[in-house]
């Protein structure tokens, strides 16, 4: 069989095609991969639809949670084998050369490559990954449950990592969806006290259950950052995974003095950050993008020894369209995860 069944972007204002297209060839230092599973990240939405600045070339295949079996390497891989279950993952490569690259932020590199987006990615039933980079993923974990890790998970434990919160501290996950409800788990794992804030009551439950102590509904408050103040005396940290504008001054306006804010979400607007009291409370606001191979095999670590545990439903890649449709109306609860098997 030379084809394979995949969803391909053709256009930025139509739904993907599922259709049938070559089966992609390796390089020296790639390795060909039978998909099983891909989750379904918002960042895809965007890439389909053309949403930021420097948009992907057409056709192409979305997709950076995906998992599967190694069918074939080339001719300089060492790192994988046949056989080996391995992901791929936003980073698909860095150059390994650069200042970033040299300084173990591979995921600031300029000349970085990224899976889904400028590489095909995961919405097929065959991928390409590189092996020096590819996530490579224990045995004996659940395939479909570890997708949602493989951008999800990594992008919020990291953002936790640069909150520069401590254990006993608290931090804020604003947005309690695909990451942040990942995000609650790994706080709670590497024992932080937990505050999350939604828009709905059914995702603050799902928060609370995952072992939120403290739940904000920042539709039913007048003033939600004021309300976590009182709650908490002020948050450490926050974590902002949500794609409203509004979430994120109402992150900043919840923390302690010196405290940190990560922003993860990409939201198509910009938000105020109110200078004086930024500067007077000596408050830090940061971005975080993804993480490193390091910070992958951690965040899967927490997965595998089952500390972590992605909510998430599997459908077929057939779905893929309804599926957009659901994320974009704020419908899905945790993650979707699709199955791509035969």
């Amino acid at each position: 069989m030379d084809t394979m069944r995949a969803g391909v972007v053709r256009s930025f204002t139509t739904d993907l095609e599922i259709t049938e297209v070559p089966i992609p060839t390796i390089g020296p230092n790639e390795a060909l991969v039978r998909v099983d599973y891909s989750g379904v990240c918002h960042t895809d939405v965007h890439a389909a639809h053309g949403d930021w600045p420097v948009r992907p070339t057409l056709p192409f295949i979305p997709g950076h949670e995906g998992v599967g079996r190694v069918v074939e390497i080339g001719d300089a891989v060492t790192r994988v084998a046949v056989g080996d279950l391995v992901g791929n993952a936003w980073l698909w490569s860095a150059c390994g050369e650069c200042e970033y690259c040299e300084t173990g932020w591979e995921t600031l590199c300029p000349n970085q490559r990224n899976s889904g987006y400028s590489v095909d990615g995961s919405f097929g039933q065959y991928m390409v990954v590189d092996s020096r980079y590819c996530p490579v993923i224990p045995d004996g974990v659940d395939e479909a449950g570890v997708a949602p890790v493989l951008c999800a998970g990594v992008t919020v434990y990291k953002g936790l990592k640069m909150t520069d919160t401590q254990p006993g501290e608290w931090v804020l996950v604003s947005g309690i969806g695909g990451l942040g409800h990942l995000a609650v788990q790994y706080a709670v794992a590497m024992g932080r006290r937990v505050a999350a804030i939604d828009v709905d009551d059914t995702k603050l439950a799902l928060a609370t259950k995952l072992g939120a102590e403290v739940v904000v509904n920042a539709a039913l408050e007048a003033d939600p950052a004021a309300r976590l103040q009182e709650l908490t005396g002020g948050v450490h940290g926050a974590l902002v995974t949500a794609v409203n504008a509004h979430a994120f001054p109402q992150a900043v306006g919840a923390l302690r003095r010196g405290g940190t804010v990560a922003l993860v979400g990409l939201p198509p607007d910009q938000f105020p950050l109110d200078i004086f009291t930024t500067v007077l409370f000596g408050l830090t606001v940061r971005g975080s993008i993804v993480g490193t191979r390091k910070d992958m095999t951690e965040a899967l670590d927490f997965f595998a020894r089952g500390l972590v545990t992605p909510t998430f439903t599997v459908r077929p890649l057939d779905d893929v369209n309804a599926i957009v449709a659901e994320m974009l109306r704020g419908e899905i609860e945790g993650r979707v995860v699709m199955d791509l098997r035969d």
